[in-house]
């Protein structure tokens, strides 16, 4: 009689880490793929595109179609970007809300010069405030959120529109009738859009004692992904502490906060600019 001899049993081997890894690469790249399509792709494009066998391709839209990352038309058959990857991507925009982004380098901002800090969104032929960190002086620039300013006579208002084109920017001005508020108002269309180009060219503007006597203002823009203004940040404080010979120094702290915001949110400052 003879014994029989079973075979032994093999444990299946699990993936290790380099082709865990290359396969949550190739599902990057997948998810990139669809993103750049408009009407969807069938599996024998995105296979040909990322240069995978049409078995590893419908493997891996399956395992994302699993998790709502991809989604099918079964009657054409083109996939294409599922709910998830919206919600993930909605999250991304979240991060990139400014006025929450802003606040670490306000409060910077604050520490670093002791004057206020402000940020500010155009609306129309004003700008409204959305963000304020206070100084901690006692004589201090504090203003409402969502109260406004004129844009001719403020450093937010001058800081947005110098990137705006100049011929669009003048009409805008022309209807606040340029307002004389001190006697260092700019009332000039001439003379300011000389102002704008200045601004431009430097990164930065300059509300020195135009809106109110006594109150200087520095700001510079913030950009999103497309190079345009989304908002302006600023500081601003009594004039006896925000003296001539500290603006170069301030100016600087301002722009650099400025561009730091930028790139947080994933923008870009347009060329020629600060």
């Amino acid at each position: 009689m003879t014994e029989e001899v079973k075979p032994k049993k093999t444990k299946a081997s699990k993936p290790t880490s380099a082709t865990q890894v290359q396969s949550l690469s190739r599902a990057l790249l997948l998810l990139e793929c669809l993103a750049s399509s408009d009407l969807g792709m069938s599996l024998t494009e995105v296979a040909n595109s990322l240069e995978l066998a049409p078995s590893t391709t419908h493997r891996l839209l399956n395992s994302l179609r699993s998790h709502d990352f991809v989604d099918v038309d079964d009657t054409q058959g083109l996939w294409s970007i599922g709910v998830n990857a919206f919600a993930v991507g909605n999250a991304y925009l979240k991060k990139r809300d400014v006025i929450a982004q802003s606040r670490p380098f306000m409060r910077r901002l604050v520490a670093d010069t002791g004057e206020t800090s402000n940020l500010a969104i155009l609306e129309q032929d004003r700008v409204v405030y959305v963000g304020q960190v206070e100084s901690p002086q006692t004589m201090r620039m504090v203003v409402s959120l969502g109260s406004s300013s004129p844009l001719h006579a403020s450093g937010v208002g001058k800081a947005l529109l110098s990137v705006v084109p100049i011929k669009d920017a003048m009409a805008v001005i022309k209807q606040t009738n340029m307002v004389p508020f001190t006697e260092h108002t700019i009332t000039d269309a001439d003379q300011f859009a000389a102002e704008l180009q200045h601004i431009k060219q430097q990164g930065y503007s300059l509300d020195d004692e135009e809106q109110f006597e006594g109150l200087r203002c520095i700001a510079a823009n913030i950009y999103n992904e497309y190079g345009e203004a989304v908002a302006a940040i600023s500081i601003s404080g009594p004039a006896v502490r925000v003296k001539r010979e500290r603006l170069a120094h301030l100016s600087q702290l301002v722009v650099d906060a400025a561009q730091e915001v930028t790139e947080v949110i994933g923008g870009k400052t347009p060329k020629g600019q600060r």
